[in-house]
């Protein structure tokens, strides 16, 4: 077992990231030690990884603590990127301080956009939470994850893409998928297994070629490649027009008598570059 201590530019609020989180019933976390246990897939090797705050928002430091002496260099740097140690949060702050998005930035100050843990699962994640009110998207998936991922060092670990390309559709019936979601995941898991569809080229490739690469695989439309891009790839400049939370956030922030059209939205949006994922971030978070 080995730990290192990192310190990370202020401000940066962990309180708010764990509550965020902790929405999610397979995520371990203890909020009383501002921990969380982080399940990463390392050259397919699950690791448990410990991150916990041991610092303040204006003083963030964190310890992190996990086994493989070995690949110490490589879990920090992914835990580095998934939680966005590296990206300067004060000058995305000061940026939205003369936009109509100024009260919520202060509100929720030192917010980071927090990746998904496995680029394969975030896919699948999008696929499952498809038309699907929160509650029940976070239900199915837990018992998706519980039914064939593993539980290793207290921390449920994600299936693998070959584990569901082995499943027949049929196979998720039981947990209340429908016949067609159970389709495009499996399909999807089997492009993937079958190297037909490769997500860490995607890590390098623009936002364009991401579209280009996912779009025509059967269940994944505009709103699945969005998400990917934003809590996958963490790209920062992504603004989700047709996300229903995010409509509903312009609306009550700015009082509106019905949801922005499009146009609005796209007006508004026009002085929130280059920071439109932070945008997004923090509309969703202001009606959470």
């Amino acid at each position: 077992m080995w730990q290192e201590q990192v310190a990370v530019q202020a401000p940066y609020d962990f309180s708010r990231v764990l509550e965020r989180l902790a929405r999610d019933p397979l995520s371990n976390i203890n909020l009383n030690k501002q921990e969380i246990i982080v399940p990463l897939y390392v050259h397919e090797i699950p690791v448990a990884v410990s991150v916990q705050s041991i610092g303040t928002k204006e003083k963030p430091r964190f310890l992190v603590t996990a086994k493989h002496e070995d690949l110490k260099v490589e879990i920090l740097e992914r835990i580095s990127h998934l939680f966005q140690w590296k990206t300067p949060l004060a000058a995305i702050h000061n940026h939205f301080l003369n936009t109509e998005l100024r009260e919520i930035f202060i509100e929720h100050e030192g917010t980071p956009l927090i990746l998904d843990f496995d680029l394969y699962f975030c896919l699948m994640k999008c696929l499952i939470h498809q038309q699907l009110n929160m509650k029940f998207a976070y239900r199915l998936t837990e018992r998706f994850v519980k039914t064939f991922g593993k539980e290793i060092d207290g921390v449920w670990f994600y299936p693998r893409p070959e584990d569901i390309a082995a499943l027949s559709y049929e196979d998720l019936r039981p947990l209340q998928f429908s016949g067609r979601k159970a389709e495009y995941i499996i399909d999807t898991s089997r492009l993937i297994a079958e190297g037909k569809l490769n997500l860490e080229k995607l890590k390098e490739a623009s936002d364009e070629e991401v579209m280009k690469a996912l779009l025509p695989v059967r269940g994944i439309g505009p709103w699945t490649v969005q998400n990917f891009l934003l809590f996958g790839l963490g790209r920062p400049n992504l603004f989700p027009k047709a996300d229903i939370g995010i409509q509903n956030a312009i609306k009550q922030l700015l009082h509106l008598e019905q949801k922005p059209s499009y146009e609005q939205m796209e007006e508004l949006s026009r002085n929130w570059g280059p920071y439109l994922s932070y945008a997004s971030l923090y509309l969703w978070r202001s009606i959470e």
